[in-house]
């Protein structure tokens, strides 16, 4: 993600949030990366959000917000009561929880069409994405951080069963621009 200012990161969170259906209140939201915080960070701003739930595997990144160099970005938002940070990795959580989510925002790796980490590669699989729509409440929205817009994964989200597939752009600097892939569970 662009870490110089937040802006995608922040998307993530509001476009997910948009994306849900009118009406609902007190919606919860798994955020799926810690990184450098933006994205809990705007989800503790926004009053709506009931339950904020962090997964995130590295406790080193954990430690650098709980008492780090980026405790200055994050310290309120992780010391919000709707705020919960699950030390785990995020496949391993989508597969055994039974809990289920209002919005999932997704920022593993570098999306869905280039993973540094090739075990990342399964949460964008027909199976990875089935375990999305399966913790999504009816009408929940999954938001997906890429750093570069992907047709295909779009169609893989189509194929996996999830409604109003769109990609919404966010420009950076040089080169194509950062996207967040939205989806939805029929209600």
């Amino acid at each position: 993600m662009d870490t110089s200012d937040g802006r995608s990161e922040r998307l993530l969170i509001d476009a997910a949030l948009a994306a849900l259906p009118a009406g609902r209140t007190g919606p919860s939201v798994l955020i799926g990366g810690l990184g450098v915080g933006f994205s809990l960070v705007r989800a503790a701003e926004e009053e709506r959000w009931g339950r904020i739930a962090v997964v995130e595997r590295e406790q080193a990144i954990v430690d650098w917000h709980r008492r780090g160099p980026l405790d200055r970005i994050s310290w309120a938002a992780l010391a919000d009561t709707r705020t919960e940070v699950l030390h785990t990795d995020l496949l391993d959580h989508l597969r055994t929880t039974t809990e289920r989510y209002d919005a999932l925002c997704l920022d593993i790796d570098n999306g869905p069409d280039w993973t540094v980490t090739e075990e990342n590669g399964s949460l964008y699989s027909p199976t990875g994405l089935a375990r999305c729509l399966d913790r999504l409440t009816p009408g929940g929205v999954l938001a997906v951080w890429s750093a570069q817009p992907s047709a295909e994964f779009e169609q893989a989200l189509r194929n996996a069963g999830f409604t109003r597939v769109r990609t919404e752009e966010v420009a950076v600097a040089r080169g194509v621009p950062d996207v967040v892939h939205l989806a939805s569970k029929a209600s």
